[in-house]
């Protein structure tokens, strides 16, 4: 692992194409070591592609990139054992069980057969593959598939682990504990992953970069990147009123200075500003002027999505595959 408060992964300048189309434009990308870093893009916006050049899986056109010190490029990285990747559709040979290939994946990585006898029962623990270990992986759902390709990125407990898409095909609860696993990864290892979910980020990410065109547009700890770009919001939510009053409300809340919008769903008001010293001194205010019981108010937290449509600009519900 690099010392010195060095970076896990460095990107310099990274470009790649595909015939005409861009899949890289000069990415420039760090991640510090030891984080769990979540890798946020559109459709097209050049994650996977990322995730396989710096896997060596793949070469770039142009730029530089470094994992764990070591410069991409040779296949280096992976001789030394210093990654871990999952593919965002793993596929095996179905004829093995997952301890076979975790025998296999192992005597690659030159671990001693002794100890690894032990590392393959804990590794299929921890990704809930226990009670699997001796069927054929061909029998074996997506979301095994994605369980089993995880342990075979840890087996060896690389320092640097590349994720792509690693609970996409798992169920609520699958996704739950797999999130759970990567987010005690991130004690032992930097993590990389990429992601549709935004939730998933939010709640293991401490870290997050943004990428659309092939171009990482920001990156930060998560905390500093809602308070920068969410818009603040409030919702309120009045008694029972019918849609004359509602809309009557709405209207005086636009007027108030430092509010940009009102929307009305459900007998709930939904109200952004711009200027929260403002909207604070005289939201209650206005609401307190006007003929309608209110039942509740409450600044609303922002969220990954939020900052999603924001900074990418693509309508939709948030879907950053």
């Amino acid at each position: 692992m690099p010392h010195d408060g060095a970076p896990a992964i460095a990107c310099r300048g990274l470009a790649k194409r595909y015939g005409e189309v861009v899949a890289l434009d000069g990415l420039d990308l760090e991640v510090p070591a030891g984080s769990v870093f979540g890798f946020l893009g559109p459709n097209g916006a050049g994650k996977t592609t990322t995730l396989r050049i710096l896997a060596s899986l793949g070469r770039a056109d142009a730029g530089e990139a470094r994992v764990a010190g070591l410069a991409v490029g040779d296949g280096a990285p992976n001789r030394a054992g210093l990654i871990g990747y999952l593919d965002q559709d793993p596929r095996f040979y179905g004829w093995m069980t997952p301890r076979d290939l975790l025998r296999l994946v192992g005597r690659l990585h030159g671990m001693d057969e002794s100890a690894l006898r032990g590392r393959i029962d804990a590794t299929l623990a921890t990704v809930g593959l226990a009670d699997a270990a001796r069927r054929t992986i061909g029998g074996f759902s997506g979301g095994m598939r994605q369980r089993l390709g995880l342990a075979q990125a840890i087996l060896n407990r690389p320092p640097v682990l590349l994720l792509d898409e690693p609970v996409s095909s798992l169920d609520p609860q699958g996704r739950h504990d797999m999130l759970q696993t990567i987010r005690s990864l991130g004690e032992q290892a930097t993590v990389l992953f990429s992601t549709h979910i935004l939730n998933d980020v939010e709640r293991v990410c401490d870290r997050v970069a943004i990428i659309d065109h092939g171009r990482v547009v920001t990156a930060s700890p998560m905390d500093e990147l809602l308070a920068r770009y969410a818009t603040p919001t409030y919702v309120i939510e009045t008694a029972p009123a019918d849609d004359a009053t509602l809309g009557s409300l709405a209207d005086a809340l636009r007027a108030v200075p430092g509010v940009t919008a009102v929307e009305v769903a459900h007998g709930t008001l939904r109200v952004t500003v711009d200027d929260e010293q403002a909207a604070a001194r005289w939201l209650l205010a206005e609401l307190a002027s006007q003929d309608v019981t209110v039942v509740g108010f409450e600044r609303q937290r922002p969220t990954l999505e939020d900052v999603f449509l924001r900074v990418v600009g693509h309508e939709g519900k948030g879907a950053a595959a």
